[in-house]
């Protein structure tokens, strides 16, 4: 490595976004192909069932920061960059970035080296940081995984870096689910044997010039499961910035171990009962409320778990239910539980896609509305809670839990005396009725006044320490003393 090398590489690594950097983040989550175009059009056609490109940029990207930061979000995690299977496949095109064959190029659909590093810069000049999603466990190819050309894979380009081709059929076994391959016999998944040195420096390589030639702040990690643990932490290291994976599993206990190995993981033992408790109004809030403790006791550190609702590989909340006040709750929950939110584009215009692909609509057909009501209440919530950390630098560490549960409530509390959040969730859905919690447990003083942030409401905490919350419509509720609001434009 020469001299000038060495140089920008230190500079890179010294100046990374570290995790606890990101705690503070609220993370805007697009495909790239998917959210804006160049042109800045709002009628370009987008059929999610033919899995084609749609013409979304990274300059079209640039072009709509103002309404991702409208929202109150201070990060945005793009699809991966690397170049494609170029083919048009039996399912499409691979305009999602998962089936990549060049590592060292870059998607020419999304535009050039200097629209990325744009992209970064802009970001930058906002205070906002850049996540990139990457791959390490596999590459694509249009074919069976039996019969294929591995020449065409960089730098990967010999059949001695895979395993040996196999399906995976047993999801339980992990040995199978880290040596076999995903992917079929139309588009094959071609599994790298991450246990090889030299895949490895290839790869931990590879990364570490990525962060450095865009000046990316933090890493999505694809398929975390899929790689044996003890690839990770080099990788992670490699990189240099904030990295949080990919562990697609329910089980905490399964999920929970690899932040043992990487900065952090996307939150799913939270997900599955959130959207339990919240997709009918018949949901069960205890699995909830008993999952948040579940998480704080297995994981290393739940303040550093990406906390979300809906993603690229899941189907749209709105796809169970179109209730508005249910999916304002879940929203609610994504922001102000535990760990760094993630909301996915097109959940703030209560998209209702399915399964993949029809979840992966195209975000300009929205006509990027921001009065939309999702639009306006995750923007509340946000700012409530950027609002709290600037107040108390230590709510990020502070631990959420609940204070109470019923059938159809669940309350959190997250912060420390003066400065905590109250978070009141209900899952009656829009025709809830009308009603008062008496809700004990706060942390509130008698007689203080707290602000109801959505409504802008002023409540008094009564003599016995209880809070009288006005409950309607099944919406939200979000306790924040009054006293604490000065300066940050909250119900003023």
């Amino acid at each position: 490595m020469n001299y000038l090398l060495l140089l920008l590489t230190v500079a890179a690594t010294a100046f990374a976004a570290t995790p606890a950097d990101w705690r503070s983040r609220s993370i805007y989550f697009l495909l790239t192909d998917r959210f804006a175009r160049t042109d800045n059009s709002t009628t370009a056609t987008c059929d999610t069932s033919i899995g084609r490109y749609c013409g979304g940029t990274w300059r079209g990207i640039i072009n709509q920061l103002d309404y991702i930061q409208g929202m109150g979000f201070s990060a945005i995690w793009i699809t991966p960059v690397t170049a494609q299977v170029p083919q048009d496949t039996p399912y499409g095109q691979a305009y999602h970035g998962y089936w990549q064959q060049d590592a060292y190029s870059l998607n020419s659909h999304y535009g050039t080296a200097d629209d990325l590093k744009a992209l970064a810069s802009a970001l930058h000049a906002r205070g906002m940081y850049l996540m990139v999603d990457v791959v390490a466990n596999h590459m694509g190819y249009d074919g069976a995984g039996d019969s294929l050309d591995y020449s065409v894979f960089k730098p990967f380009n010999k059949k001695e870096y895979f395993h040996p081709y196999c399906a995976i059929t047993n999801y339980d076994n992990q040995t199978n689910v880290q040596n076999c391959w995903l992917g079929d016999n139309k588009v094959s998944l071609p599994d790298l044997d991450t246990t090889r040195s030299d895949v490895q420096t290839m790869w931990y390589d590879w990364v570490k010039s990525l962060v450095s030639n865009y000046s990316i702040d933090g890493l999505r990690i694809d398929t975390v499961k899929h790689v044996q643990k003890d690839f990770w932490p080099g990788y992670n290291k490699a990189a240099g910035v904030y990295c949080i994976g990919e562990v697609l599993d329910g089980d905490a206990s399964y999920t929970c171990p690899y932040q043992n190995y990487l900065d952090g993981v996307l939150n799913y033992p939270m997900y599955y009962p959130l959207l339990r408790a919240f997709k009918s109004t018949g949901g069960s809030v205890s699995d909830l409320y008993n999952m948040i403790n579940t998480v704080k006791d297995n994981c290393p550190d739940s303040t550093l778990l990406g906390t979300f609702i809906e993603n690229h590989d899941n189907p749209r909340f709105a796809s169970y239910t179109k209730d508005i006040s249910l999916a304002k709750n879940v929203a609610t929950f994504s922001i102000l539980a535990d760990g760094i939110p993630i909301i996915y584009a097109g959940q703030e215009q209560h998209y209702s896609g399915g399964n993949d692909p029809l979840n992966r609509e195209a975000t300009w057909l929205s006509g990027y509305n921001t009065t939309s009501p999702l639009y306006t209440s995750i923007a509340t919530a946000n700012k409530i809670r950027s609002h709290a950390i600037s107040q108390d630098a230590k709510y990020l560490t502070y631990k959420n839990y609940p204070i109470y549960s019923d059938t159809t409530t669940l309350t959190m509390r997250k912060g420390f005396d003066g400065t905590q959040i109250i978070t009141v969730l209900s899952n009656l859905g829009s025709g809830g009725r009308t009603y008062t919690l008496s809700l004990t447990g706060t942390g509130f003083t008698a007689g203080t006044k707290v602000t109801e942030v959505f409504t802008c409401t002023t409540l008094t905490v009564d003599a016995d320490g209880s809070v009288p919350v006005p409950m309607a419509s099944g919406l939200p509720r979000v306790l924040f003393p009054t006293g604490k609001l000065s300066g940050s434009s909250i119900c003023t």
